[in-house]
């Protein structure tokens, strides 16, 4: 009966990291908005309090978030070969995705239009996040202390204060009175943040598989923060560096993870096709998400330990807000880009409307939203 219960609960991970990383359009805020709604409000594999721990934990380790919490959830939900299986599941829709664009790009010079889609998509994407943000928030809210804790941090967010100093100072200013309290106990351990630093050695400039694989290893064992960090690295490497590719086509690269369901981080795969085929694509799709894997197991099973010390339990208070005021500020900066006409803003909130009031799926919205944006694209709106 056990395994029985491990293969069903393995194949519910598949079926719904196999549709979330086909429709989770907008960056990791708007993918871990789409997973709060479907493990904590449908299925209720997680509590909120849970779902918030797991979340500061991504936060302090290296590599895409939301693919780390996609990874998080599947070893909660059912072990080691559940973190194996959400994890690709969430990955592999965006990597084919992306290697459907590649070969296009490699064939034609050119990427398909994908603007109308988006127009229509971004703003329902916003209503979903806005909605996660909501419950979130009320959960990790406990009392006034962490409220300011929250609401300083998403002022120095906006300033533009480093996302991981944020993290750490609003878990120390949490942990400090506990620590205060217990002068006599040994310091309980934090989340380690491991970095493989190991640089590519070498300056020469030829195609290698090898060099590529490190390269995108070493980029996802040290890139802290959201995706959108990943231009400045892969610019430092590809561009100046190993001088493998020009600007114009990291912009095109960029683009393509930008505008594809899931992950960022499947800029890699497109660019380890432009550069070396389908090998390519396989080592730098593996190089770049390796590490999440990795990390995630190595740091998951102390997130419940953690949770039960004072001390650290309130660094975790902390963290949690701190990530929740990160992700007000890239909502903000997101709707800002998205709601641009009349059609855009009835969509968002004729979207919150339905998520807050009807519990409409999110997947419906997403597809309804994409339709909108087609429709307006052929109707010369």
């Amino acid at each position: 009966m056990a395994d029985q219960e491990r293969r069903a609960s393995l194949k519910e991970l598949a079926l719904l990291f196999l549709r979330l990383g086909t429709i989770a359009f907008g960056g990791p805020a708007a993918h871990l908005a789409m997973m709060e709604e479907e493990v904590v409000r449908r299925r209720q594999w997680l509590t909120r309090e849970e779902f918030l721990d797991l979340l500061g934990a991504t936060n302090l380790i290296p590599g895409p978030n939301s693919t780390e919490m996609a990874i998080h959830i599947g070893h909660r939900r059912a072990g080691w070969a559940g973190l194996i299986v959400a994890g690709a599941c969430f990955i592999l829709p965006a990597v084919f995705i992306v290697l459907a664009l590649a070969w296009g790009y490699v064939r034609f010079k050119s990427l398909p239009e994908t603007g109308a889609l988006l127009y229509g998509v971004k703003p329902v994407i916003i209503a979903i996040v806005l909605q996660a943000l909501w419950g979130l928030t009320r959960s990790a809210v406990k009392n006034r202390f962490l409220a300011i804790v929250g609401l300083a941090a998403v002022v120095a967010c906006y300033l533009g204060v480093n996302e991981i100093a944020l993290l750490v100072i609003a878990g120390a200013l949490l942990a400090a009175p506990q620590w205060a309290r217990r002068p006599r106990r040994p310091p309980a351990a934090l989340l380690a943040a491991p970095v493989a630093a190991g640089a590519v050695a070498g300056t020469a400039t030829a195609f290698s598989l090898g060099v590529l694989f490190l390269t995108f290893l070493k980029i996802g064992s040290v890139l802290f923060g959201s995706g959108y960090v990943l231009l400045a690295f892969l610019r430092a490497d590809f561009v100046h560096r190993l001088h493998w590719m020009t600007e114009g086509q990291l912009l095109d690269a960029v683009a393509v993870g930008q505008v594809t369901p899931g992950p960022v981080f499947t800029t890699a795969t497109f660019i380890g096709y432009v550069l070396g085929g389908l090998p390519g694509a396989a080592l730098a799709t593996i190089g770049i998400f390796l590490p999440a894997f990795i990390f995630v197991a190595a740091s998951g099973p102390l997130v419940p330990h953690l949770r039960r010390s004072p001390v650290a339990g309130a660094f975790l208070d902390g963290v949690n807000v701190a990530s929740l005021a990160l992700m007000v500020v890239v909502t903000w900066q997101l709707g800002r880009a998205a709601i641009v006409s009349a059609t855009t803003l009835a969509l968002a909130v004729v979207s919150a409307v339905l998520l807050l009031r009807f519990r409409v799926n999110s997947l419906w919205l997403v597809l309804g939203g994409g339709v909108v944006g087609l429709g307006v694209k052929w109707l010369g709106g």
